[in-house]
């Protein structure tokens, strides 16, 4: 497995996945999207695995203008908008490969190879 863990290191729920990772001696790497963020690769290929963009999306975020005018704004230019706003992203985003997962589901990572 190659496990990449994208959150934010004050994020409760990227916390619980960095130790269930841990305890289960599986290695990972963390990338805190507030120093580096998701590549446009990266962002493509989760958005794929997680079943679009809507799914990405933290309805609870703090920045609720930043996520009503992704919501709001023409199709074309939401992905390019997120980009610029991570921070409205659903925590943790978990990557293994083409698999990926958006917040905490240790019942989808346990059936992963």
């Amino acid at each position: 497995m190659n496990i990449q863990i994208f959150g934010t290191t004050k994020c409760f729920e990227t916390k619980k996945a960095q130790r269930y990772f841990k305890e289960r001696g599986i290695k990972c790497q963390f990338i805190d999207m507030k120093e580096k963020g998701m590549s446009k690769g990266e962002f493509n290929s989760v958005k794929q695995a997680v079943g679009g963009l809507e799914q990405m999306l933290n309805e609870n975020c703090k920045d609720k203008d930043a996520l009503a005018l992704i919501k709001y704004i023409a199709d074309e230019y939401k992905e390019e908008k997120v980009l610029e706003n991570q921070h409205v992203m659903l925590t943790p985003i978990i990557r293994n490969g083409k698999q990926a997962t958006v917040g905490f589901r240790p019942e989808v990572w346990k059936e992963w190879k």
